[in-house]
């Protein structure tokens, strides 16, 4: 196939799958230290990052933000916000914060008033918060806790993208990660309502890729495995796998909250401008073929 015929096929490729998204930097080429602003990854862009106050959302926002962009942070309670926004501006780093319950429709719009009042656009939502109220046998769990876990982990992303949407769209298009869990392809016992809310957001993701496609919107699911975070090592049930999964796995290790982070920040950025539609794993090993 000559030049020219490699030419015209690419240029049929729809804009969402190109390297429009993000100024282009090469991987190899990155040392953060040395780095002027401009040059960061995701320079001049605008992340929304949910349940961004502990753990992997407290890990991807300050990653994001060491990467160039201005990260806006959220979670339920002020004081939580006003802690991670302190420590991350007293890194230097750009960001502001908000009150936000993702399942109250009032505290989302807040969250996308507060990130277009203080930065003019979004190019990023990175959903991570989710509920788990429930430990005990799935067909036991009352109709509010099913409603309540789904509301929280399944509606809210997509309809707080619903409310980002029109904001990408004004800046030539976006990423979208949604934040699972290894429990989608590895059912925790105990933990019913929740895997099946976790397994929900793999089809979200791969519909969302396909309807946002055209729009320059990609969307792309991390599903992390045992990592060291409070709410990871609350249930007990998860820490005490980390035996059987090293007996069939050969899994080492708890994961840590920055071994999510980077990657998020990858599918951010323009090295990550063809990849839309998957469900990547996080843990040590893979659930998958």
């Amino acid at each position: 196939m000559g030049l020219s015929s490699m030419a015209t096929i690419f240029r049929s490729i729809p804009r969402a799958f190109r390297g429009y998204l993000c100024a282009p930097v090469p991987l190899s080429a990155r040392k953060f230290s040395q780095l002027t602003d401009e040059n960061r990854t995701l320079a001049g862009k605008v992340a929304v990052v949910t349940g961004s106050t502990r753990g992997i959302g407290f890990a991807i926002a300050r990653r994001m933000a060491r990467d160039g962009a201005h990260v806006v942070i959220s979670s339920r309670k002020q004081e939580n916000v006003k802690e991670a926004v302190d420590i991350l501006k007293e890194e230097g780093l750009s960001v502001t914060g908000t009150v936000c319950h993702v399942g109250k429709a009032e505290d989302r719009q807040h969250l996308v008033t507060t990130a277009l009042k203080h930065s003019g656009g979004i190019d990023f939502l990175v959903c991570v918060a989710g509920v788990n109220p429930l430990v005990g046998s799935t067909l036991a769990a009352s109709e509010q806790i099913w409603d309540k876990i789904l509301d929280v982990n399944v509606k809210s992303p997509a309809l707080l993208l619903s409310q980002v949407l029109p904001h990408m769209e004004n800046r030539g298009g976006g990423c979208v990660v949604l934040v699972s869990s290894a429990v989608a392809y590895l059912p925790v016992p105990r933990l019913g309502v929740y895997n099946t809310s976790k397994t929900a957001l793999l089809g979200l993701c791969k519909s969302l890729a396909v309807e946002l496609a055209p729009k320059g919107i990609r969307v792309n699911c991390l599903a992390p495995g045992i990592i060291k975070t409070d709410f990871s090592l609350r249930e007990e049930t998860m820490p005490n796998m980390l035996p059987e999964l090293k007996k069939v796995f050969g899994v080492q290790r708890l994961g840590e909250p920055e071994e999510c982070a980077g990657l998020v920040s990858f599918l951010c950025s323009s090295d990550g401008s063809y990849i839309t539609g998957e469900n990547i794993v996080v843990g040590g090993f893979s659930p998958k073929l």
